[in-house]
C-alpha cells in the first residue's frame, strides 16, 4: 500500500511558508494505518529491541501500537513537566535557544535496547536529544524510526544510530 497517498499536506501551517505533513488522515484510514504499523514492524524487528519510546505527542500514536504489535513495553519521552513521578531531563539546543525533554527515571532497564520512534523526521533535533536522553538513563539505542523524512533537511546525520523511515519528502 502507498502510505503517501494517505497524508494530507497543509500549507502555512502552523505558521506561513509551512507545509505541514498531517498524519490524522492516515490514522482515520484503517487499513493504511494497519499497513503503517506492519511496514513499521518490518524496519524495526531486526533491531530487536526490547523496548519502544515515543516522542511527545505524535511520536506515542507511532510507537504505543507498533509495541502491542511486537510484543513490547512502551514509554514516553515528553516535555519538561508532562510526566509524574522522578523524571530525568536533557536540555538540547534549538536554533533560538533550547528546549528539555524528559522520561521517568524508571521507564528504562540499564543496558535495555530500545527503538525510538516520531512521526515525522525533520532536522533531527528532538529525536537526537531523545536517543542522548535514553543513553543517560542507560538505555541502548538500536535504532530511531519515523513514518514521515524530510530527507533535504539531514535529520538522521545527527542521530548516531540506525535509522528508518517509510515515506519520504524532499523538504
Amino acid at each position: 500500500m502507498d502510505l503517501k497517498q494517505h497524508i494530507r499536506t497543509i500549507p502555512d501551517f502552523p505558521k506561513p511558508g509551512i507545509l505541514f505533513y498531517d498524519i490524522s488522515t492516515l490514522l482515520a484510514h484503517n487499513a493504511a494505518w494497519r499497513a503503517c504499523v506492519e511496514q513499521l514492524a518490518e524496519k524495526v524487528r531486526p533491531w530487536k529491541p526490547q523496548k519502544l519510546v515515543g516522542i511527545e505527542s505524535r511520536g506515542f500514536l507511532t510507537a504505543a501500537p507498533l509495541a502491542l504489535e511486537l510484543g513490547l513495553g512502551f514509554t514516553m519521552v515528553r516535555k519538561r513537566g508532562k510526566l509524574p513521578g522522578e523524571t530525568v531531563s536533557y536540555v538540547y539546543e534549538l536554533e533560538y535557544g533550547t528546549d528539555t525533554v524528559e522520561i521517568q527515571a524508571d521507564a528504562i532497564t540499564p543496558g535495555e535496547r530500545v527503538v525510538i520512534l516520531d512521526d515525522l523526521m525533520a532536522t533531527g533535533g528532538t529525536m537526537a536529544a531523545s536517543v542522548d536522553l535514553v543513553r543517560k538513563v542507560g538505555g541502548e539505542v538500536a535504532g530511531a524510526a519515523c513514518i514521515i523524512e524530510l530527507t533535504g533537511l539531514g535529520g538522521r546525520d545527527e542521530l548516531g544510530v540506525p535509522f528508518e523511515s517509510l515515506i519520504q519528502y524532499e523538504e
